[in-house]
């Protein structure tokens, strides 16, 4: 089956989805393109998701706000009009900043949208469970860069 041409009002968002604290609407599924995803996300200072990669390309277009992102260990701050491409496989995560932030972000293949699905519906926003979070982000094809066991019990 083929794609079909969309347009997608902001009356006709989907819900958003708690992703641990951020809200993430997914604009454009893999499922309605045939191949890439779209994302509007939105939190508070200091959301974010721990290190990471994944087998999709991901570029992030800042909205509002900065974000703070280490992308392979270089890091940098994203304000508003700034552009962040992160390549399938590399290690990455980011940091909302000081009275949060806006992105629209762009996936190169499905995966992250049905990932944020599971993360919203298993995953309390207020109280996560974070071994139960890694086993989501797991299934869904993502290495989760774990910290040694004397940096968390430190």
């Amino acid at each position: 089956m083929s794609p079909e041409p969309m347009v997608v009002a902001p009356a006709d968002r989907p819900r958003s989805l708690n992703v641990v604290g951020e809200q993430v609407t997914v604009l454009a599924s893999g499922e309605q393109t045939g191949s890439f995803e779209i994302f509007f996300q939105a939190g508070p200072e200091g959301c974010g998701p721990p290190p990471h990669s994944h087998p999709w390309d991901e570029a992030f277009y800042v909205l509002r706000g900065e974000i703070h992102f280490v992308v392979d260990g270089l890091e940098r701050t994203a304000g508003a009009g700034a552009m962040v491409f992160v390549p399938a496989g590399t290690l990455h995560c980011f940091r909302l900043g000081s009275g949060g932030a806006e992105a629209l972000s762009i996936t190169s293949r499905p995966g992250a949208a049905a990932m944020f699905s599971d993360i919203d519906a298993e995953i309390s926003p207020d109280a996560p469970d974070l071994g139960k979070l890694v086993a989501v982000a797991l299934a869904h094809g993502l290495d989760v860069a774990v910290p040694p066991l004397e940096e968390v019990a430190g």
